[in-house]
């Protein structure tokens, strides 16, 4: 979950399928009104929904991509003309021509000028099959195009009626998109199924990589640091934003395709923010790259405590539950010591952080997780005294609440008062006793009044009247569910499984790609990472992989050429996700090294699990099996849904018995803890190795 503030949102795609119709009388001069001989075949956007400048309708690229067909046989001759806009600035595009791609560049100009592009030879095909995407570091915007022939005048104008030959097509389908599709066909065998899920992780893998790459060209060249985002804000770093929701994904990332760089650069950016932008103790402070010191003048502990809370439970508590104790986790522990230390909003059970209630939410789940890590009650204490202010005192979130919010920020607080019960649950069961009716009663609440027909949850209620305030239907939905969805596993309460159950039925059917307010990468994000964590633990839901594949492939495709995303601190969610996902499809066995030109992937049967290993050069590393990280790292009594956590799929323990077959070779013994220090291997280019993992006994 992030912290959302300003940032573009992408405008649907559906609206490139509207009839186009024309533009008369635009623009002044020859730019329209020359007389030529007339093109083969043209388009304009002049439709309502269109933005227009200085009076002339343009499709803007980086809002949506275009795909087209003009239906007209290729000739040797044949050039294709992009009326181009520019605001006194430089404009790129990438087009496809059959899929041969060509980038263009233009601008310095006020306004649309006829920019020209020789086509490929492509003599002998049917028609002409164009793609535009938007190029760096501004995309263009187009008024219209045409094709015609090479002698033509450049700057003739078009000729007068509906758009001629050229027709707005849907995306052709991405490998991804075919990927997926080929695994509905129900006549595939395991190895085929499980050679297709690593191109589907690697690719996922592949992007989270570039990411980073496209992130660490705007970090502060002093400190190594990066930037909130690429906008306003592209001169300081913050905890609540950068750290939390970018940063952190870059260390998994990192930790995951490229060693090197996590205990190089990612590494050296903890301990720089660590040293350079904290105050009042280690609470992350805002630091300004110009100034090269804080943002802020003077310390204000109430923004320090959000920016740690933040930092700590979306940022560095994802990296601990991976890889356990580490620095992260170090800092981790540091923040949240100095933010218990300093709390000072005064309840009846004694000083608390906050009266945010995302804050609030935030640090109960941090909390009770490190009860379990730590073995400190300290920890758990102060959990206790947050709950005890909402669940036992006047601040019920249903009860005493007449505007309570389920989407992001709000939402936390439902998923801290369950952690906070499930771990009274195991170590203060007269807490658990005290907490349960309270906690029931607002999770009921909120499946009367705050879900709609489909079971997914609308933005605000009044749980005071029923009113539904916000009808919006939220990205956060499965946040809520998490904790629904651990009372199930702790009290067996069957109606909050079968609500959990529910919202993922119907995804597919209704949300297929749905627009999630805000639309952009971090909506789909979002959505799929709660459905992922479900999912997790109810597998046997029709509909719910094929509608997580589909979400991934368009989400995917967002990132920009130079491996940003949409440019905020959001991007760091896109990795996140993916991650997710690649996990899912290697059932979190991971490739070390990493390589681009590797792919694994996986699909488990019962106990048994299979493997396909690809590579296209020479490759020797080791296949490094998962672990039970709940119990490893966390130490946690329960493996329930977690905000932000990376589910386990198959794992191992040291002491289990297993047996490995290598392209239908004999099955050779092998111990749990050789299995989590790595099987090593060794490809020849373009090798393929099929293994089958079974558990032979369990201790």
């Amino acid at each position: 979950m992030i912290s959302r503030t300003t940032h573009r949102k992408s405008r649907p795609f559906s609206f490139l399928f509207s009839v186009l119709g024309l533009i008369i009388g635009v623009g002044s001069g020859p730019l329209l009104h020359a007389a030529s001989a007339a093109p083969e075949a043209w388009l304009r956007f002049n439709q309502p929904e269109n933005q227009s400048y200085t009076g002339v309708p343009y499709h803007f690229l980086g809002d949506s991509p275009l795909y087209l067909t003009i239906d007209v046989p290729p000739a040797s001759a044949h050039v294709l003309d992009l009326l181009w806009g520019a605001k006194n600035d430089q404009r790129a595009a990438v087009l496809l021509v059959n899929d041969r791609e060509i980038p263009v560049q233009d601008g310095g100009y006020d306004g649309f000028r006829w920019r020209r592009v020789p086509l490929p030879d492509l003599v002998g095909h049917k028609n002409y099959r164009i793609g535009l995407k938007p190029g760096q570091p501004k995309a263009a915007f187009l008024a219209a195009i045409r094709l015609t022939n090479a002698t033509s005048a450049p700057d003739a104008a078009l000729p007068s009626g509906d758009a001629h030959g050229i027709q707005i097509t849907a995306p052709p389908p991405t490998d991804l998109e075919k990927w997926a599709e080929a695994l509905q066909d129900p006549s595939l065998t395991i190895a085929q199924r499980a050679k297709r899920h690593g191109l589907q992780s690697n690719e996922a893998l592949r992007r989270c990589r570039k990411y980073i790459d496209g992130w660490l060209a705007h970090a502060d060249p002093q400190t190594g640091l990066i930037p909130r985002n690429l906008n306003e804000s592209k001169f300081f770093w913050n905890g609540r934003d950068a750290g939390a929701d970018n940063y952190a994904f870059m260390v998994l990332t990192a930790a995951l395709t490229d060693r090197p760089l996590f205990e190089g650069r990612m590494l050296d950016m903890l301990r720089t923010e660590a040293k350079v932008a904290t105050r009042m103790g280690a609470l992350p402070a805002d630091y300004d790259f110009n100034k090269q010191s804080y943002r802020f003048d003077q310390p204000d502990l109430n923004r320090l405590i959000f920016d740690g809370s933040e930092y700590v439970k979306d940022g560095l508590m994802p990296i601990t539950e991976w890889l356990g104790a580490t620095p992260w986790s170090r800092r981790l522990i540091n923040i949240v010591d100095d933010i218990v230390r300093q709390a000072s909003f005064q309840t009846d059970g004694g000083p608390i952080p906050s009266n945010n209630v995302e804050v609030n939410g935030e640090m109960m789940q941090v909390l009770s997780r490190l009860r379990f890590m730590t073995g400190s009650e300290t920890y758990l204490d102060m959990a206790c005294r947050i709950a005890d202010d909402y669940l036992l005192g006047d601040h019920h979130p249903t009860r005493h609440s007449t505007n309570l919010g389920l989407r992001d920020h709000n939402c936390e607080l439902i998923s801290g008062l369950t952690e906070v019960y499930a771990a009274c649950h195991f170590v203060r069961k007269d807490k658990a006793e005290a907490y349960q009716k309270p906690l029931r009663d607002m999770l009921d609440d909120i499946l009367k009044y705050g879900i709609n027909e489909h079971g997914l949850m609308f933005q605000t209620i009044n749980p005071r009247t029923g009113d539904v305030l916000n009808k919006t239907i939220h990205d956060n939905w499965g946040y809520n569910y998490n904790g629904f969805y651990t009372v199930y596993l702790l009290d067996g309460v069957e109606r909050y499984r079968e609500a959990t159950r529910f919202a993922l039925s119907n995804l597919k059917d209704h949300y297929w790609k749905f627009q999630w307010q805000g639309w952009g990468s971090d909506g789909i994000a979002d959505s799929v990472e709660g459905a992922i964590n479900l999912f997790n633990r109810e597998p046997d839901v029709a509909g719910v992989s094929e509608w997580i594949d589909a979400n991934i492939n368009r989400m995917l495709d967002i990132q920009k050429p130079d491996g940003v995303i949409e440019g905020w601190h959001g991007d760091g969610n896109y990795a996140r996700t993916a991650i997710l996902w690649a996990l899912w499809k290697q059932q979190g066995v991971t490739l070390s090294p990493w390589r681009v030109d590797v792919t694994l992937g996986a699909v488990r049967q019962s106990d048994e699990l299979h493997l396909v290993l690809t590579a296209e050069k020479d490759w020797q590393g080791r296949l490094v099996f998962d672990a039970p990280r709940h119990k490893q790292h966390m130490k946690l009594p329960l493996d329930y849904p977690r905000i932000n956590q990376f589910p386990e799929w198959f794992t191992v323990a040291p002491l289990d018995a297993w047996t490995v077959s290598i392209n239908k070779g004999a099955f050779q013994p092998h111990a749990g803890r050789e299995l989590l220090e790595g099987l090593s291997l060794t490809l020849k280019a373009g090798d393929e190795k099929h293994l089958v993992v079974r558990r032979e006994a369990k201790r």
